[in-house]
């Protein structure tokens, strides 16, 4: 995938991540228990932080595009989708067996960085 790609998807997660860090601090106090607005909120907080990884993903995909440096970007994604998306659909229906997707998605995110320092340190070469 090209850089501009990365960088969309980057600006997207990010776009989606303060929009439901808004929507935990002001839509659901009153809906939902404390415990489950924490965990909504984890959510946020780990897609943000990723959708900087996505940044960083698209950055080195326009010095040294890489199969690796796509699979980082992949693995960063698809932590999201199920690591902050399992924990968003926990926090909102109270089914608490969704958290067993969780570890899925942080194992997604780990293997992400393990490929983005890859690909930094081969693209410096």
């Amino acid at each position: 995938m090209n850089w501009n790609t990365w960088l969309a998807i980057a600006a997207t997660n990010g776009l989606i991540s303060v929009a439901a860090g808004a929507f935990g601090a002001h839509g659901l106090r009153d809906k939902i228990t404390p415990r489950h607005i924490e965990v909504f909120e984890t959510g946020a907080r780990y897609q943000m932080y990723h959708a900087f990884a996505l940044l960083a993903v698209a950055w080195l995909a326009s010095r040294a595009a890489s199969p690796m440096i796509n699979a980082s970007g992949w693995s960063f994604l698809i932590g999201i989708i199920l690591f902050s998306g399992s924990l968003y659909a926990l926090a909102l229906s109270g089914i608490d067996k969704l958290g067993m997707i969780t570890p899925i998605g942080g194992g997604a995110m780990i293997v992400g960085w393990a490929l983005l320092a890859v690909s930094a340190l081969r693209a410096s070469t």
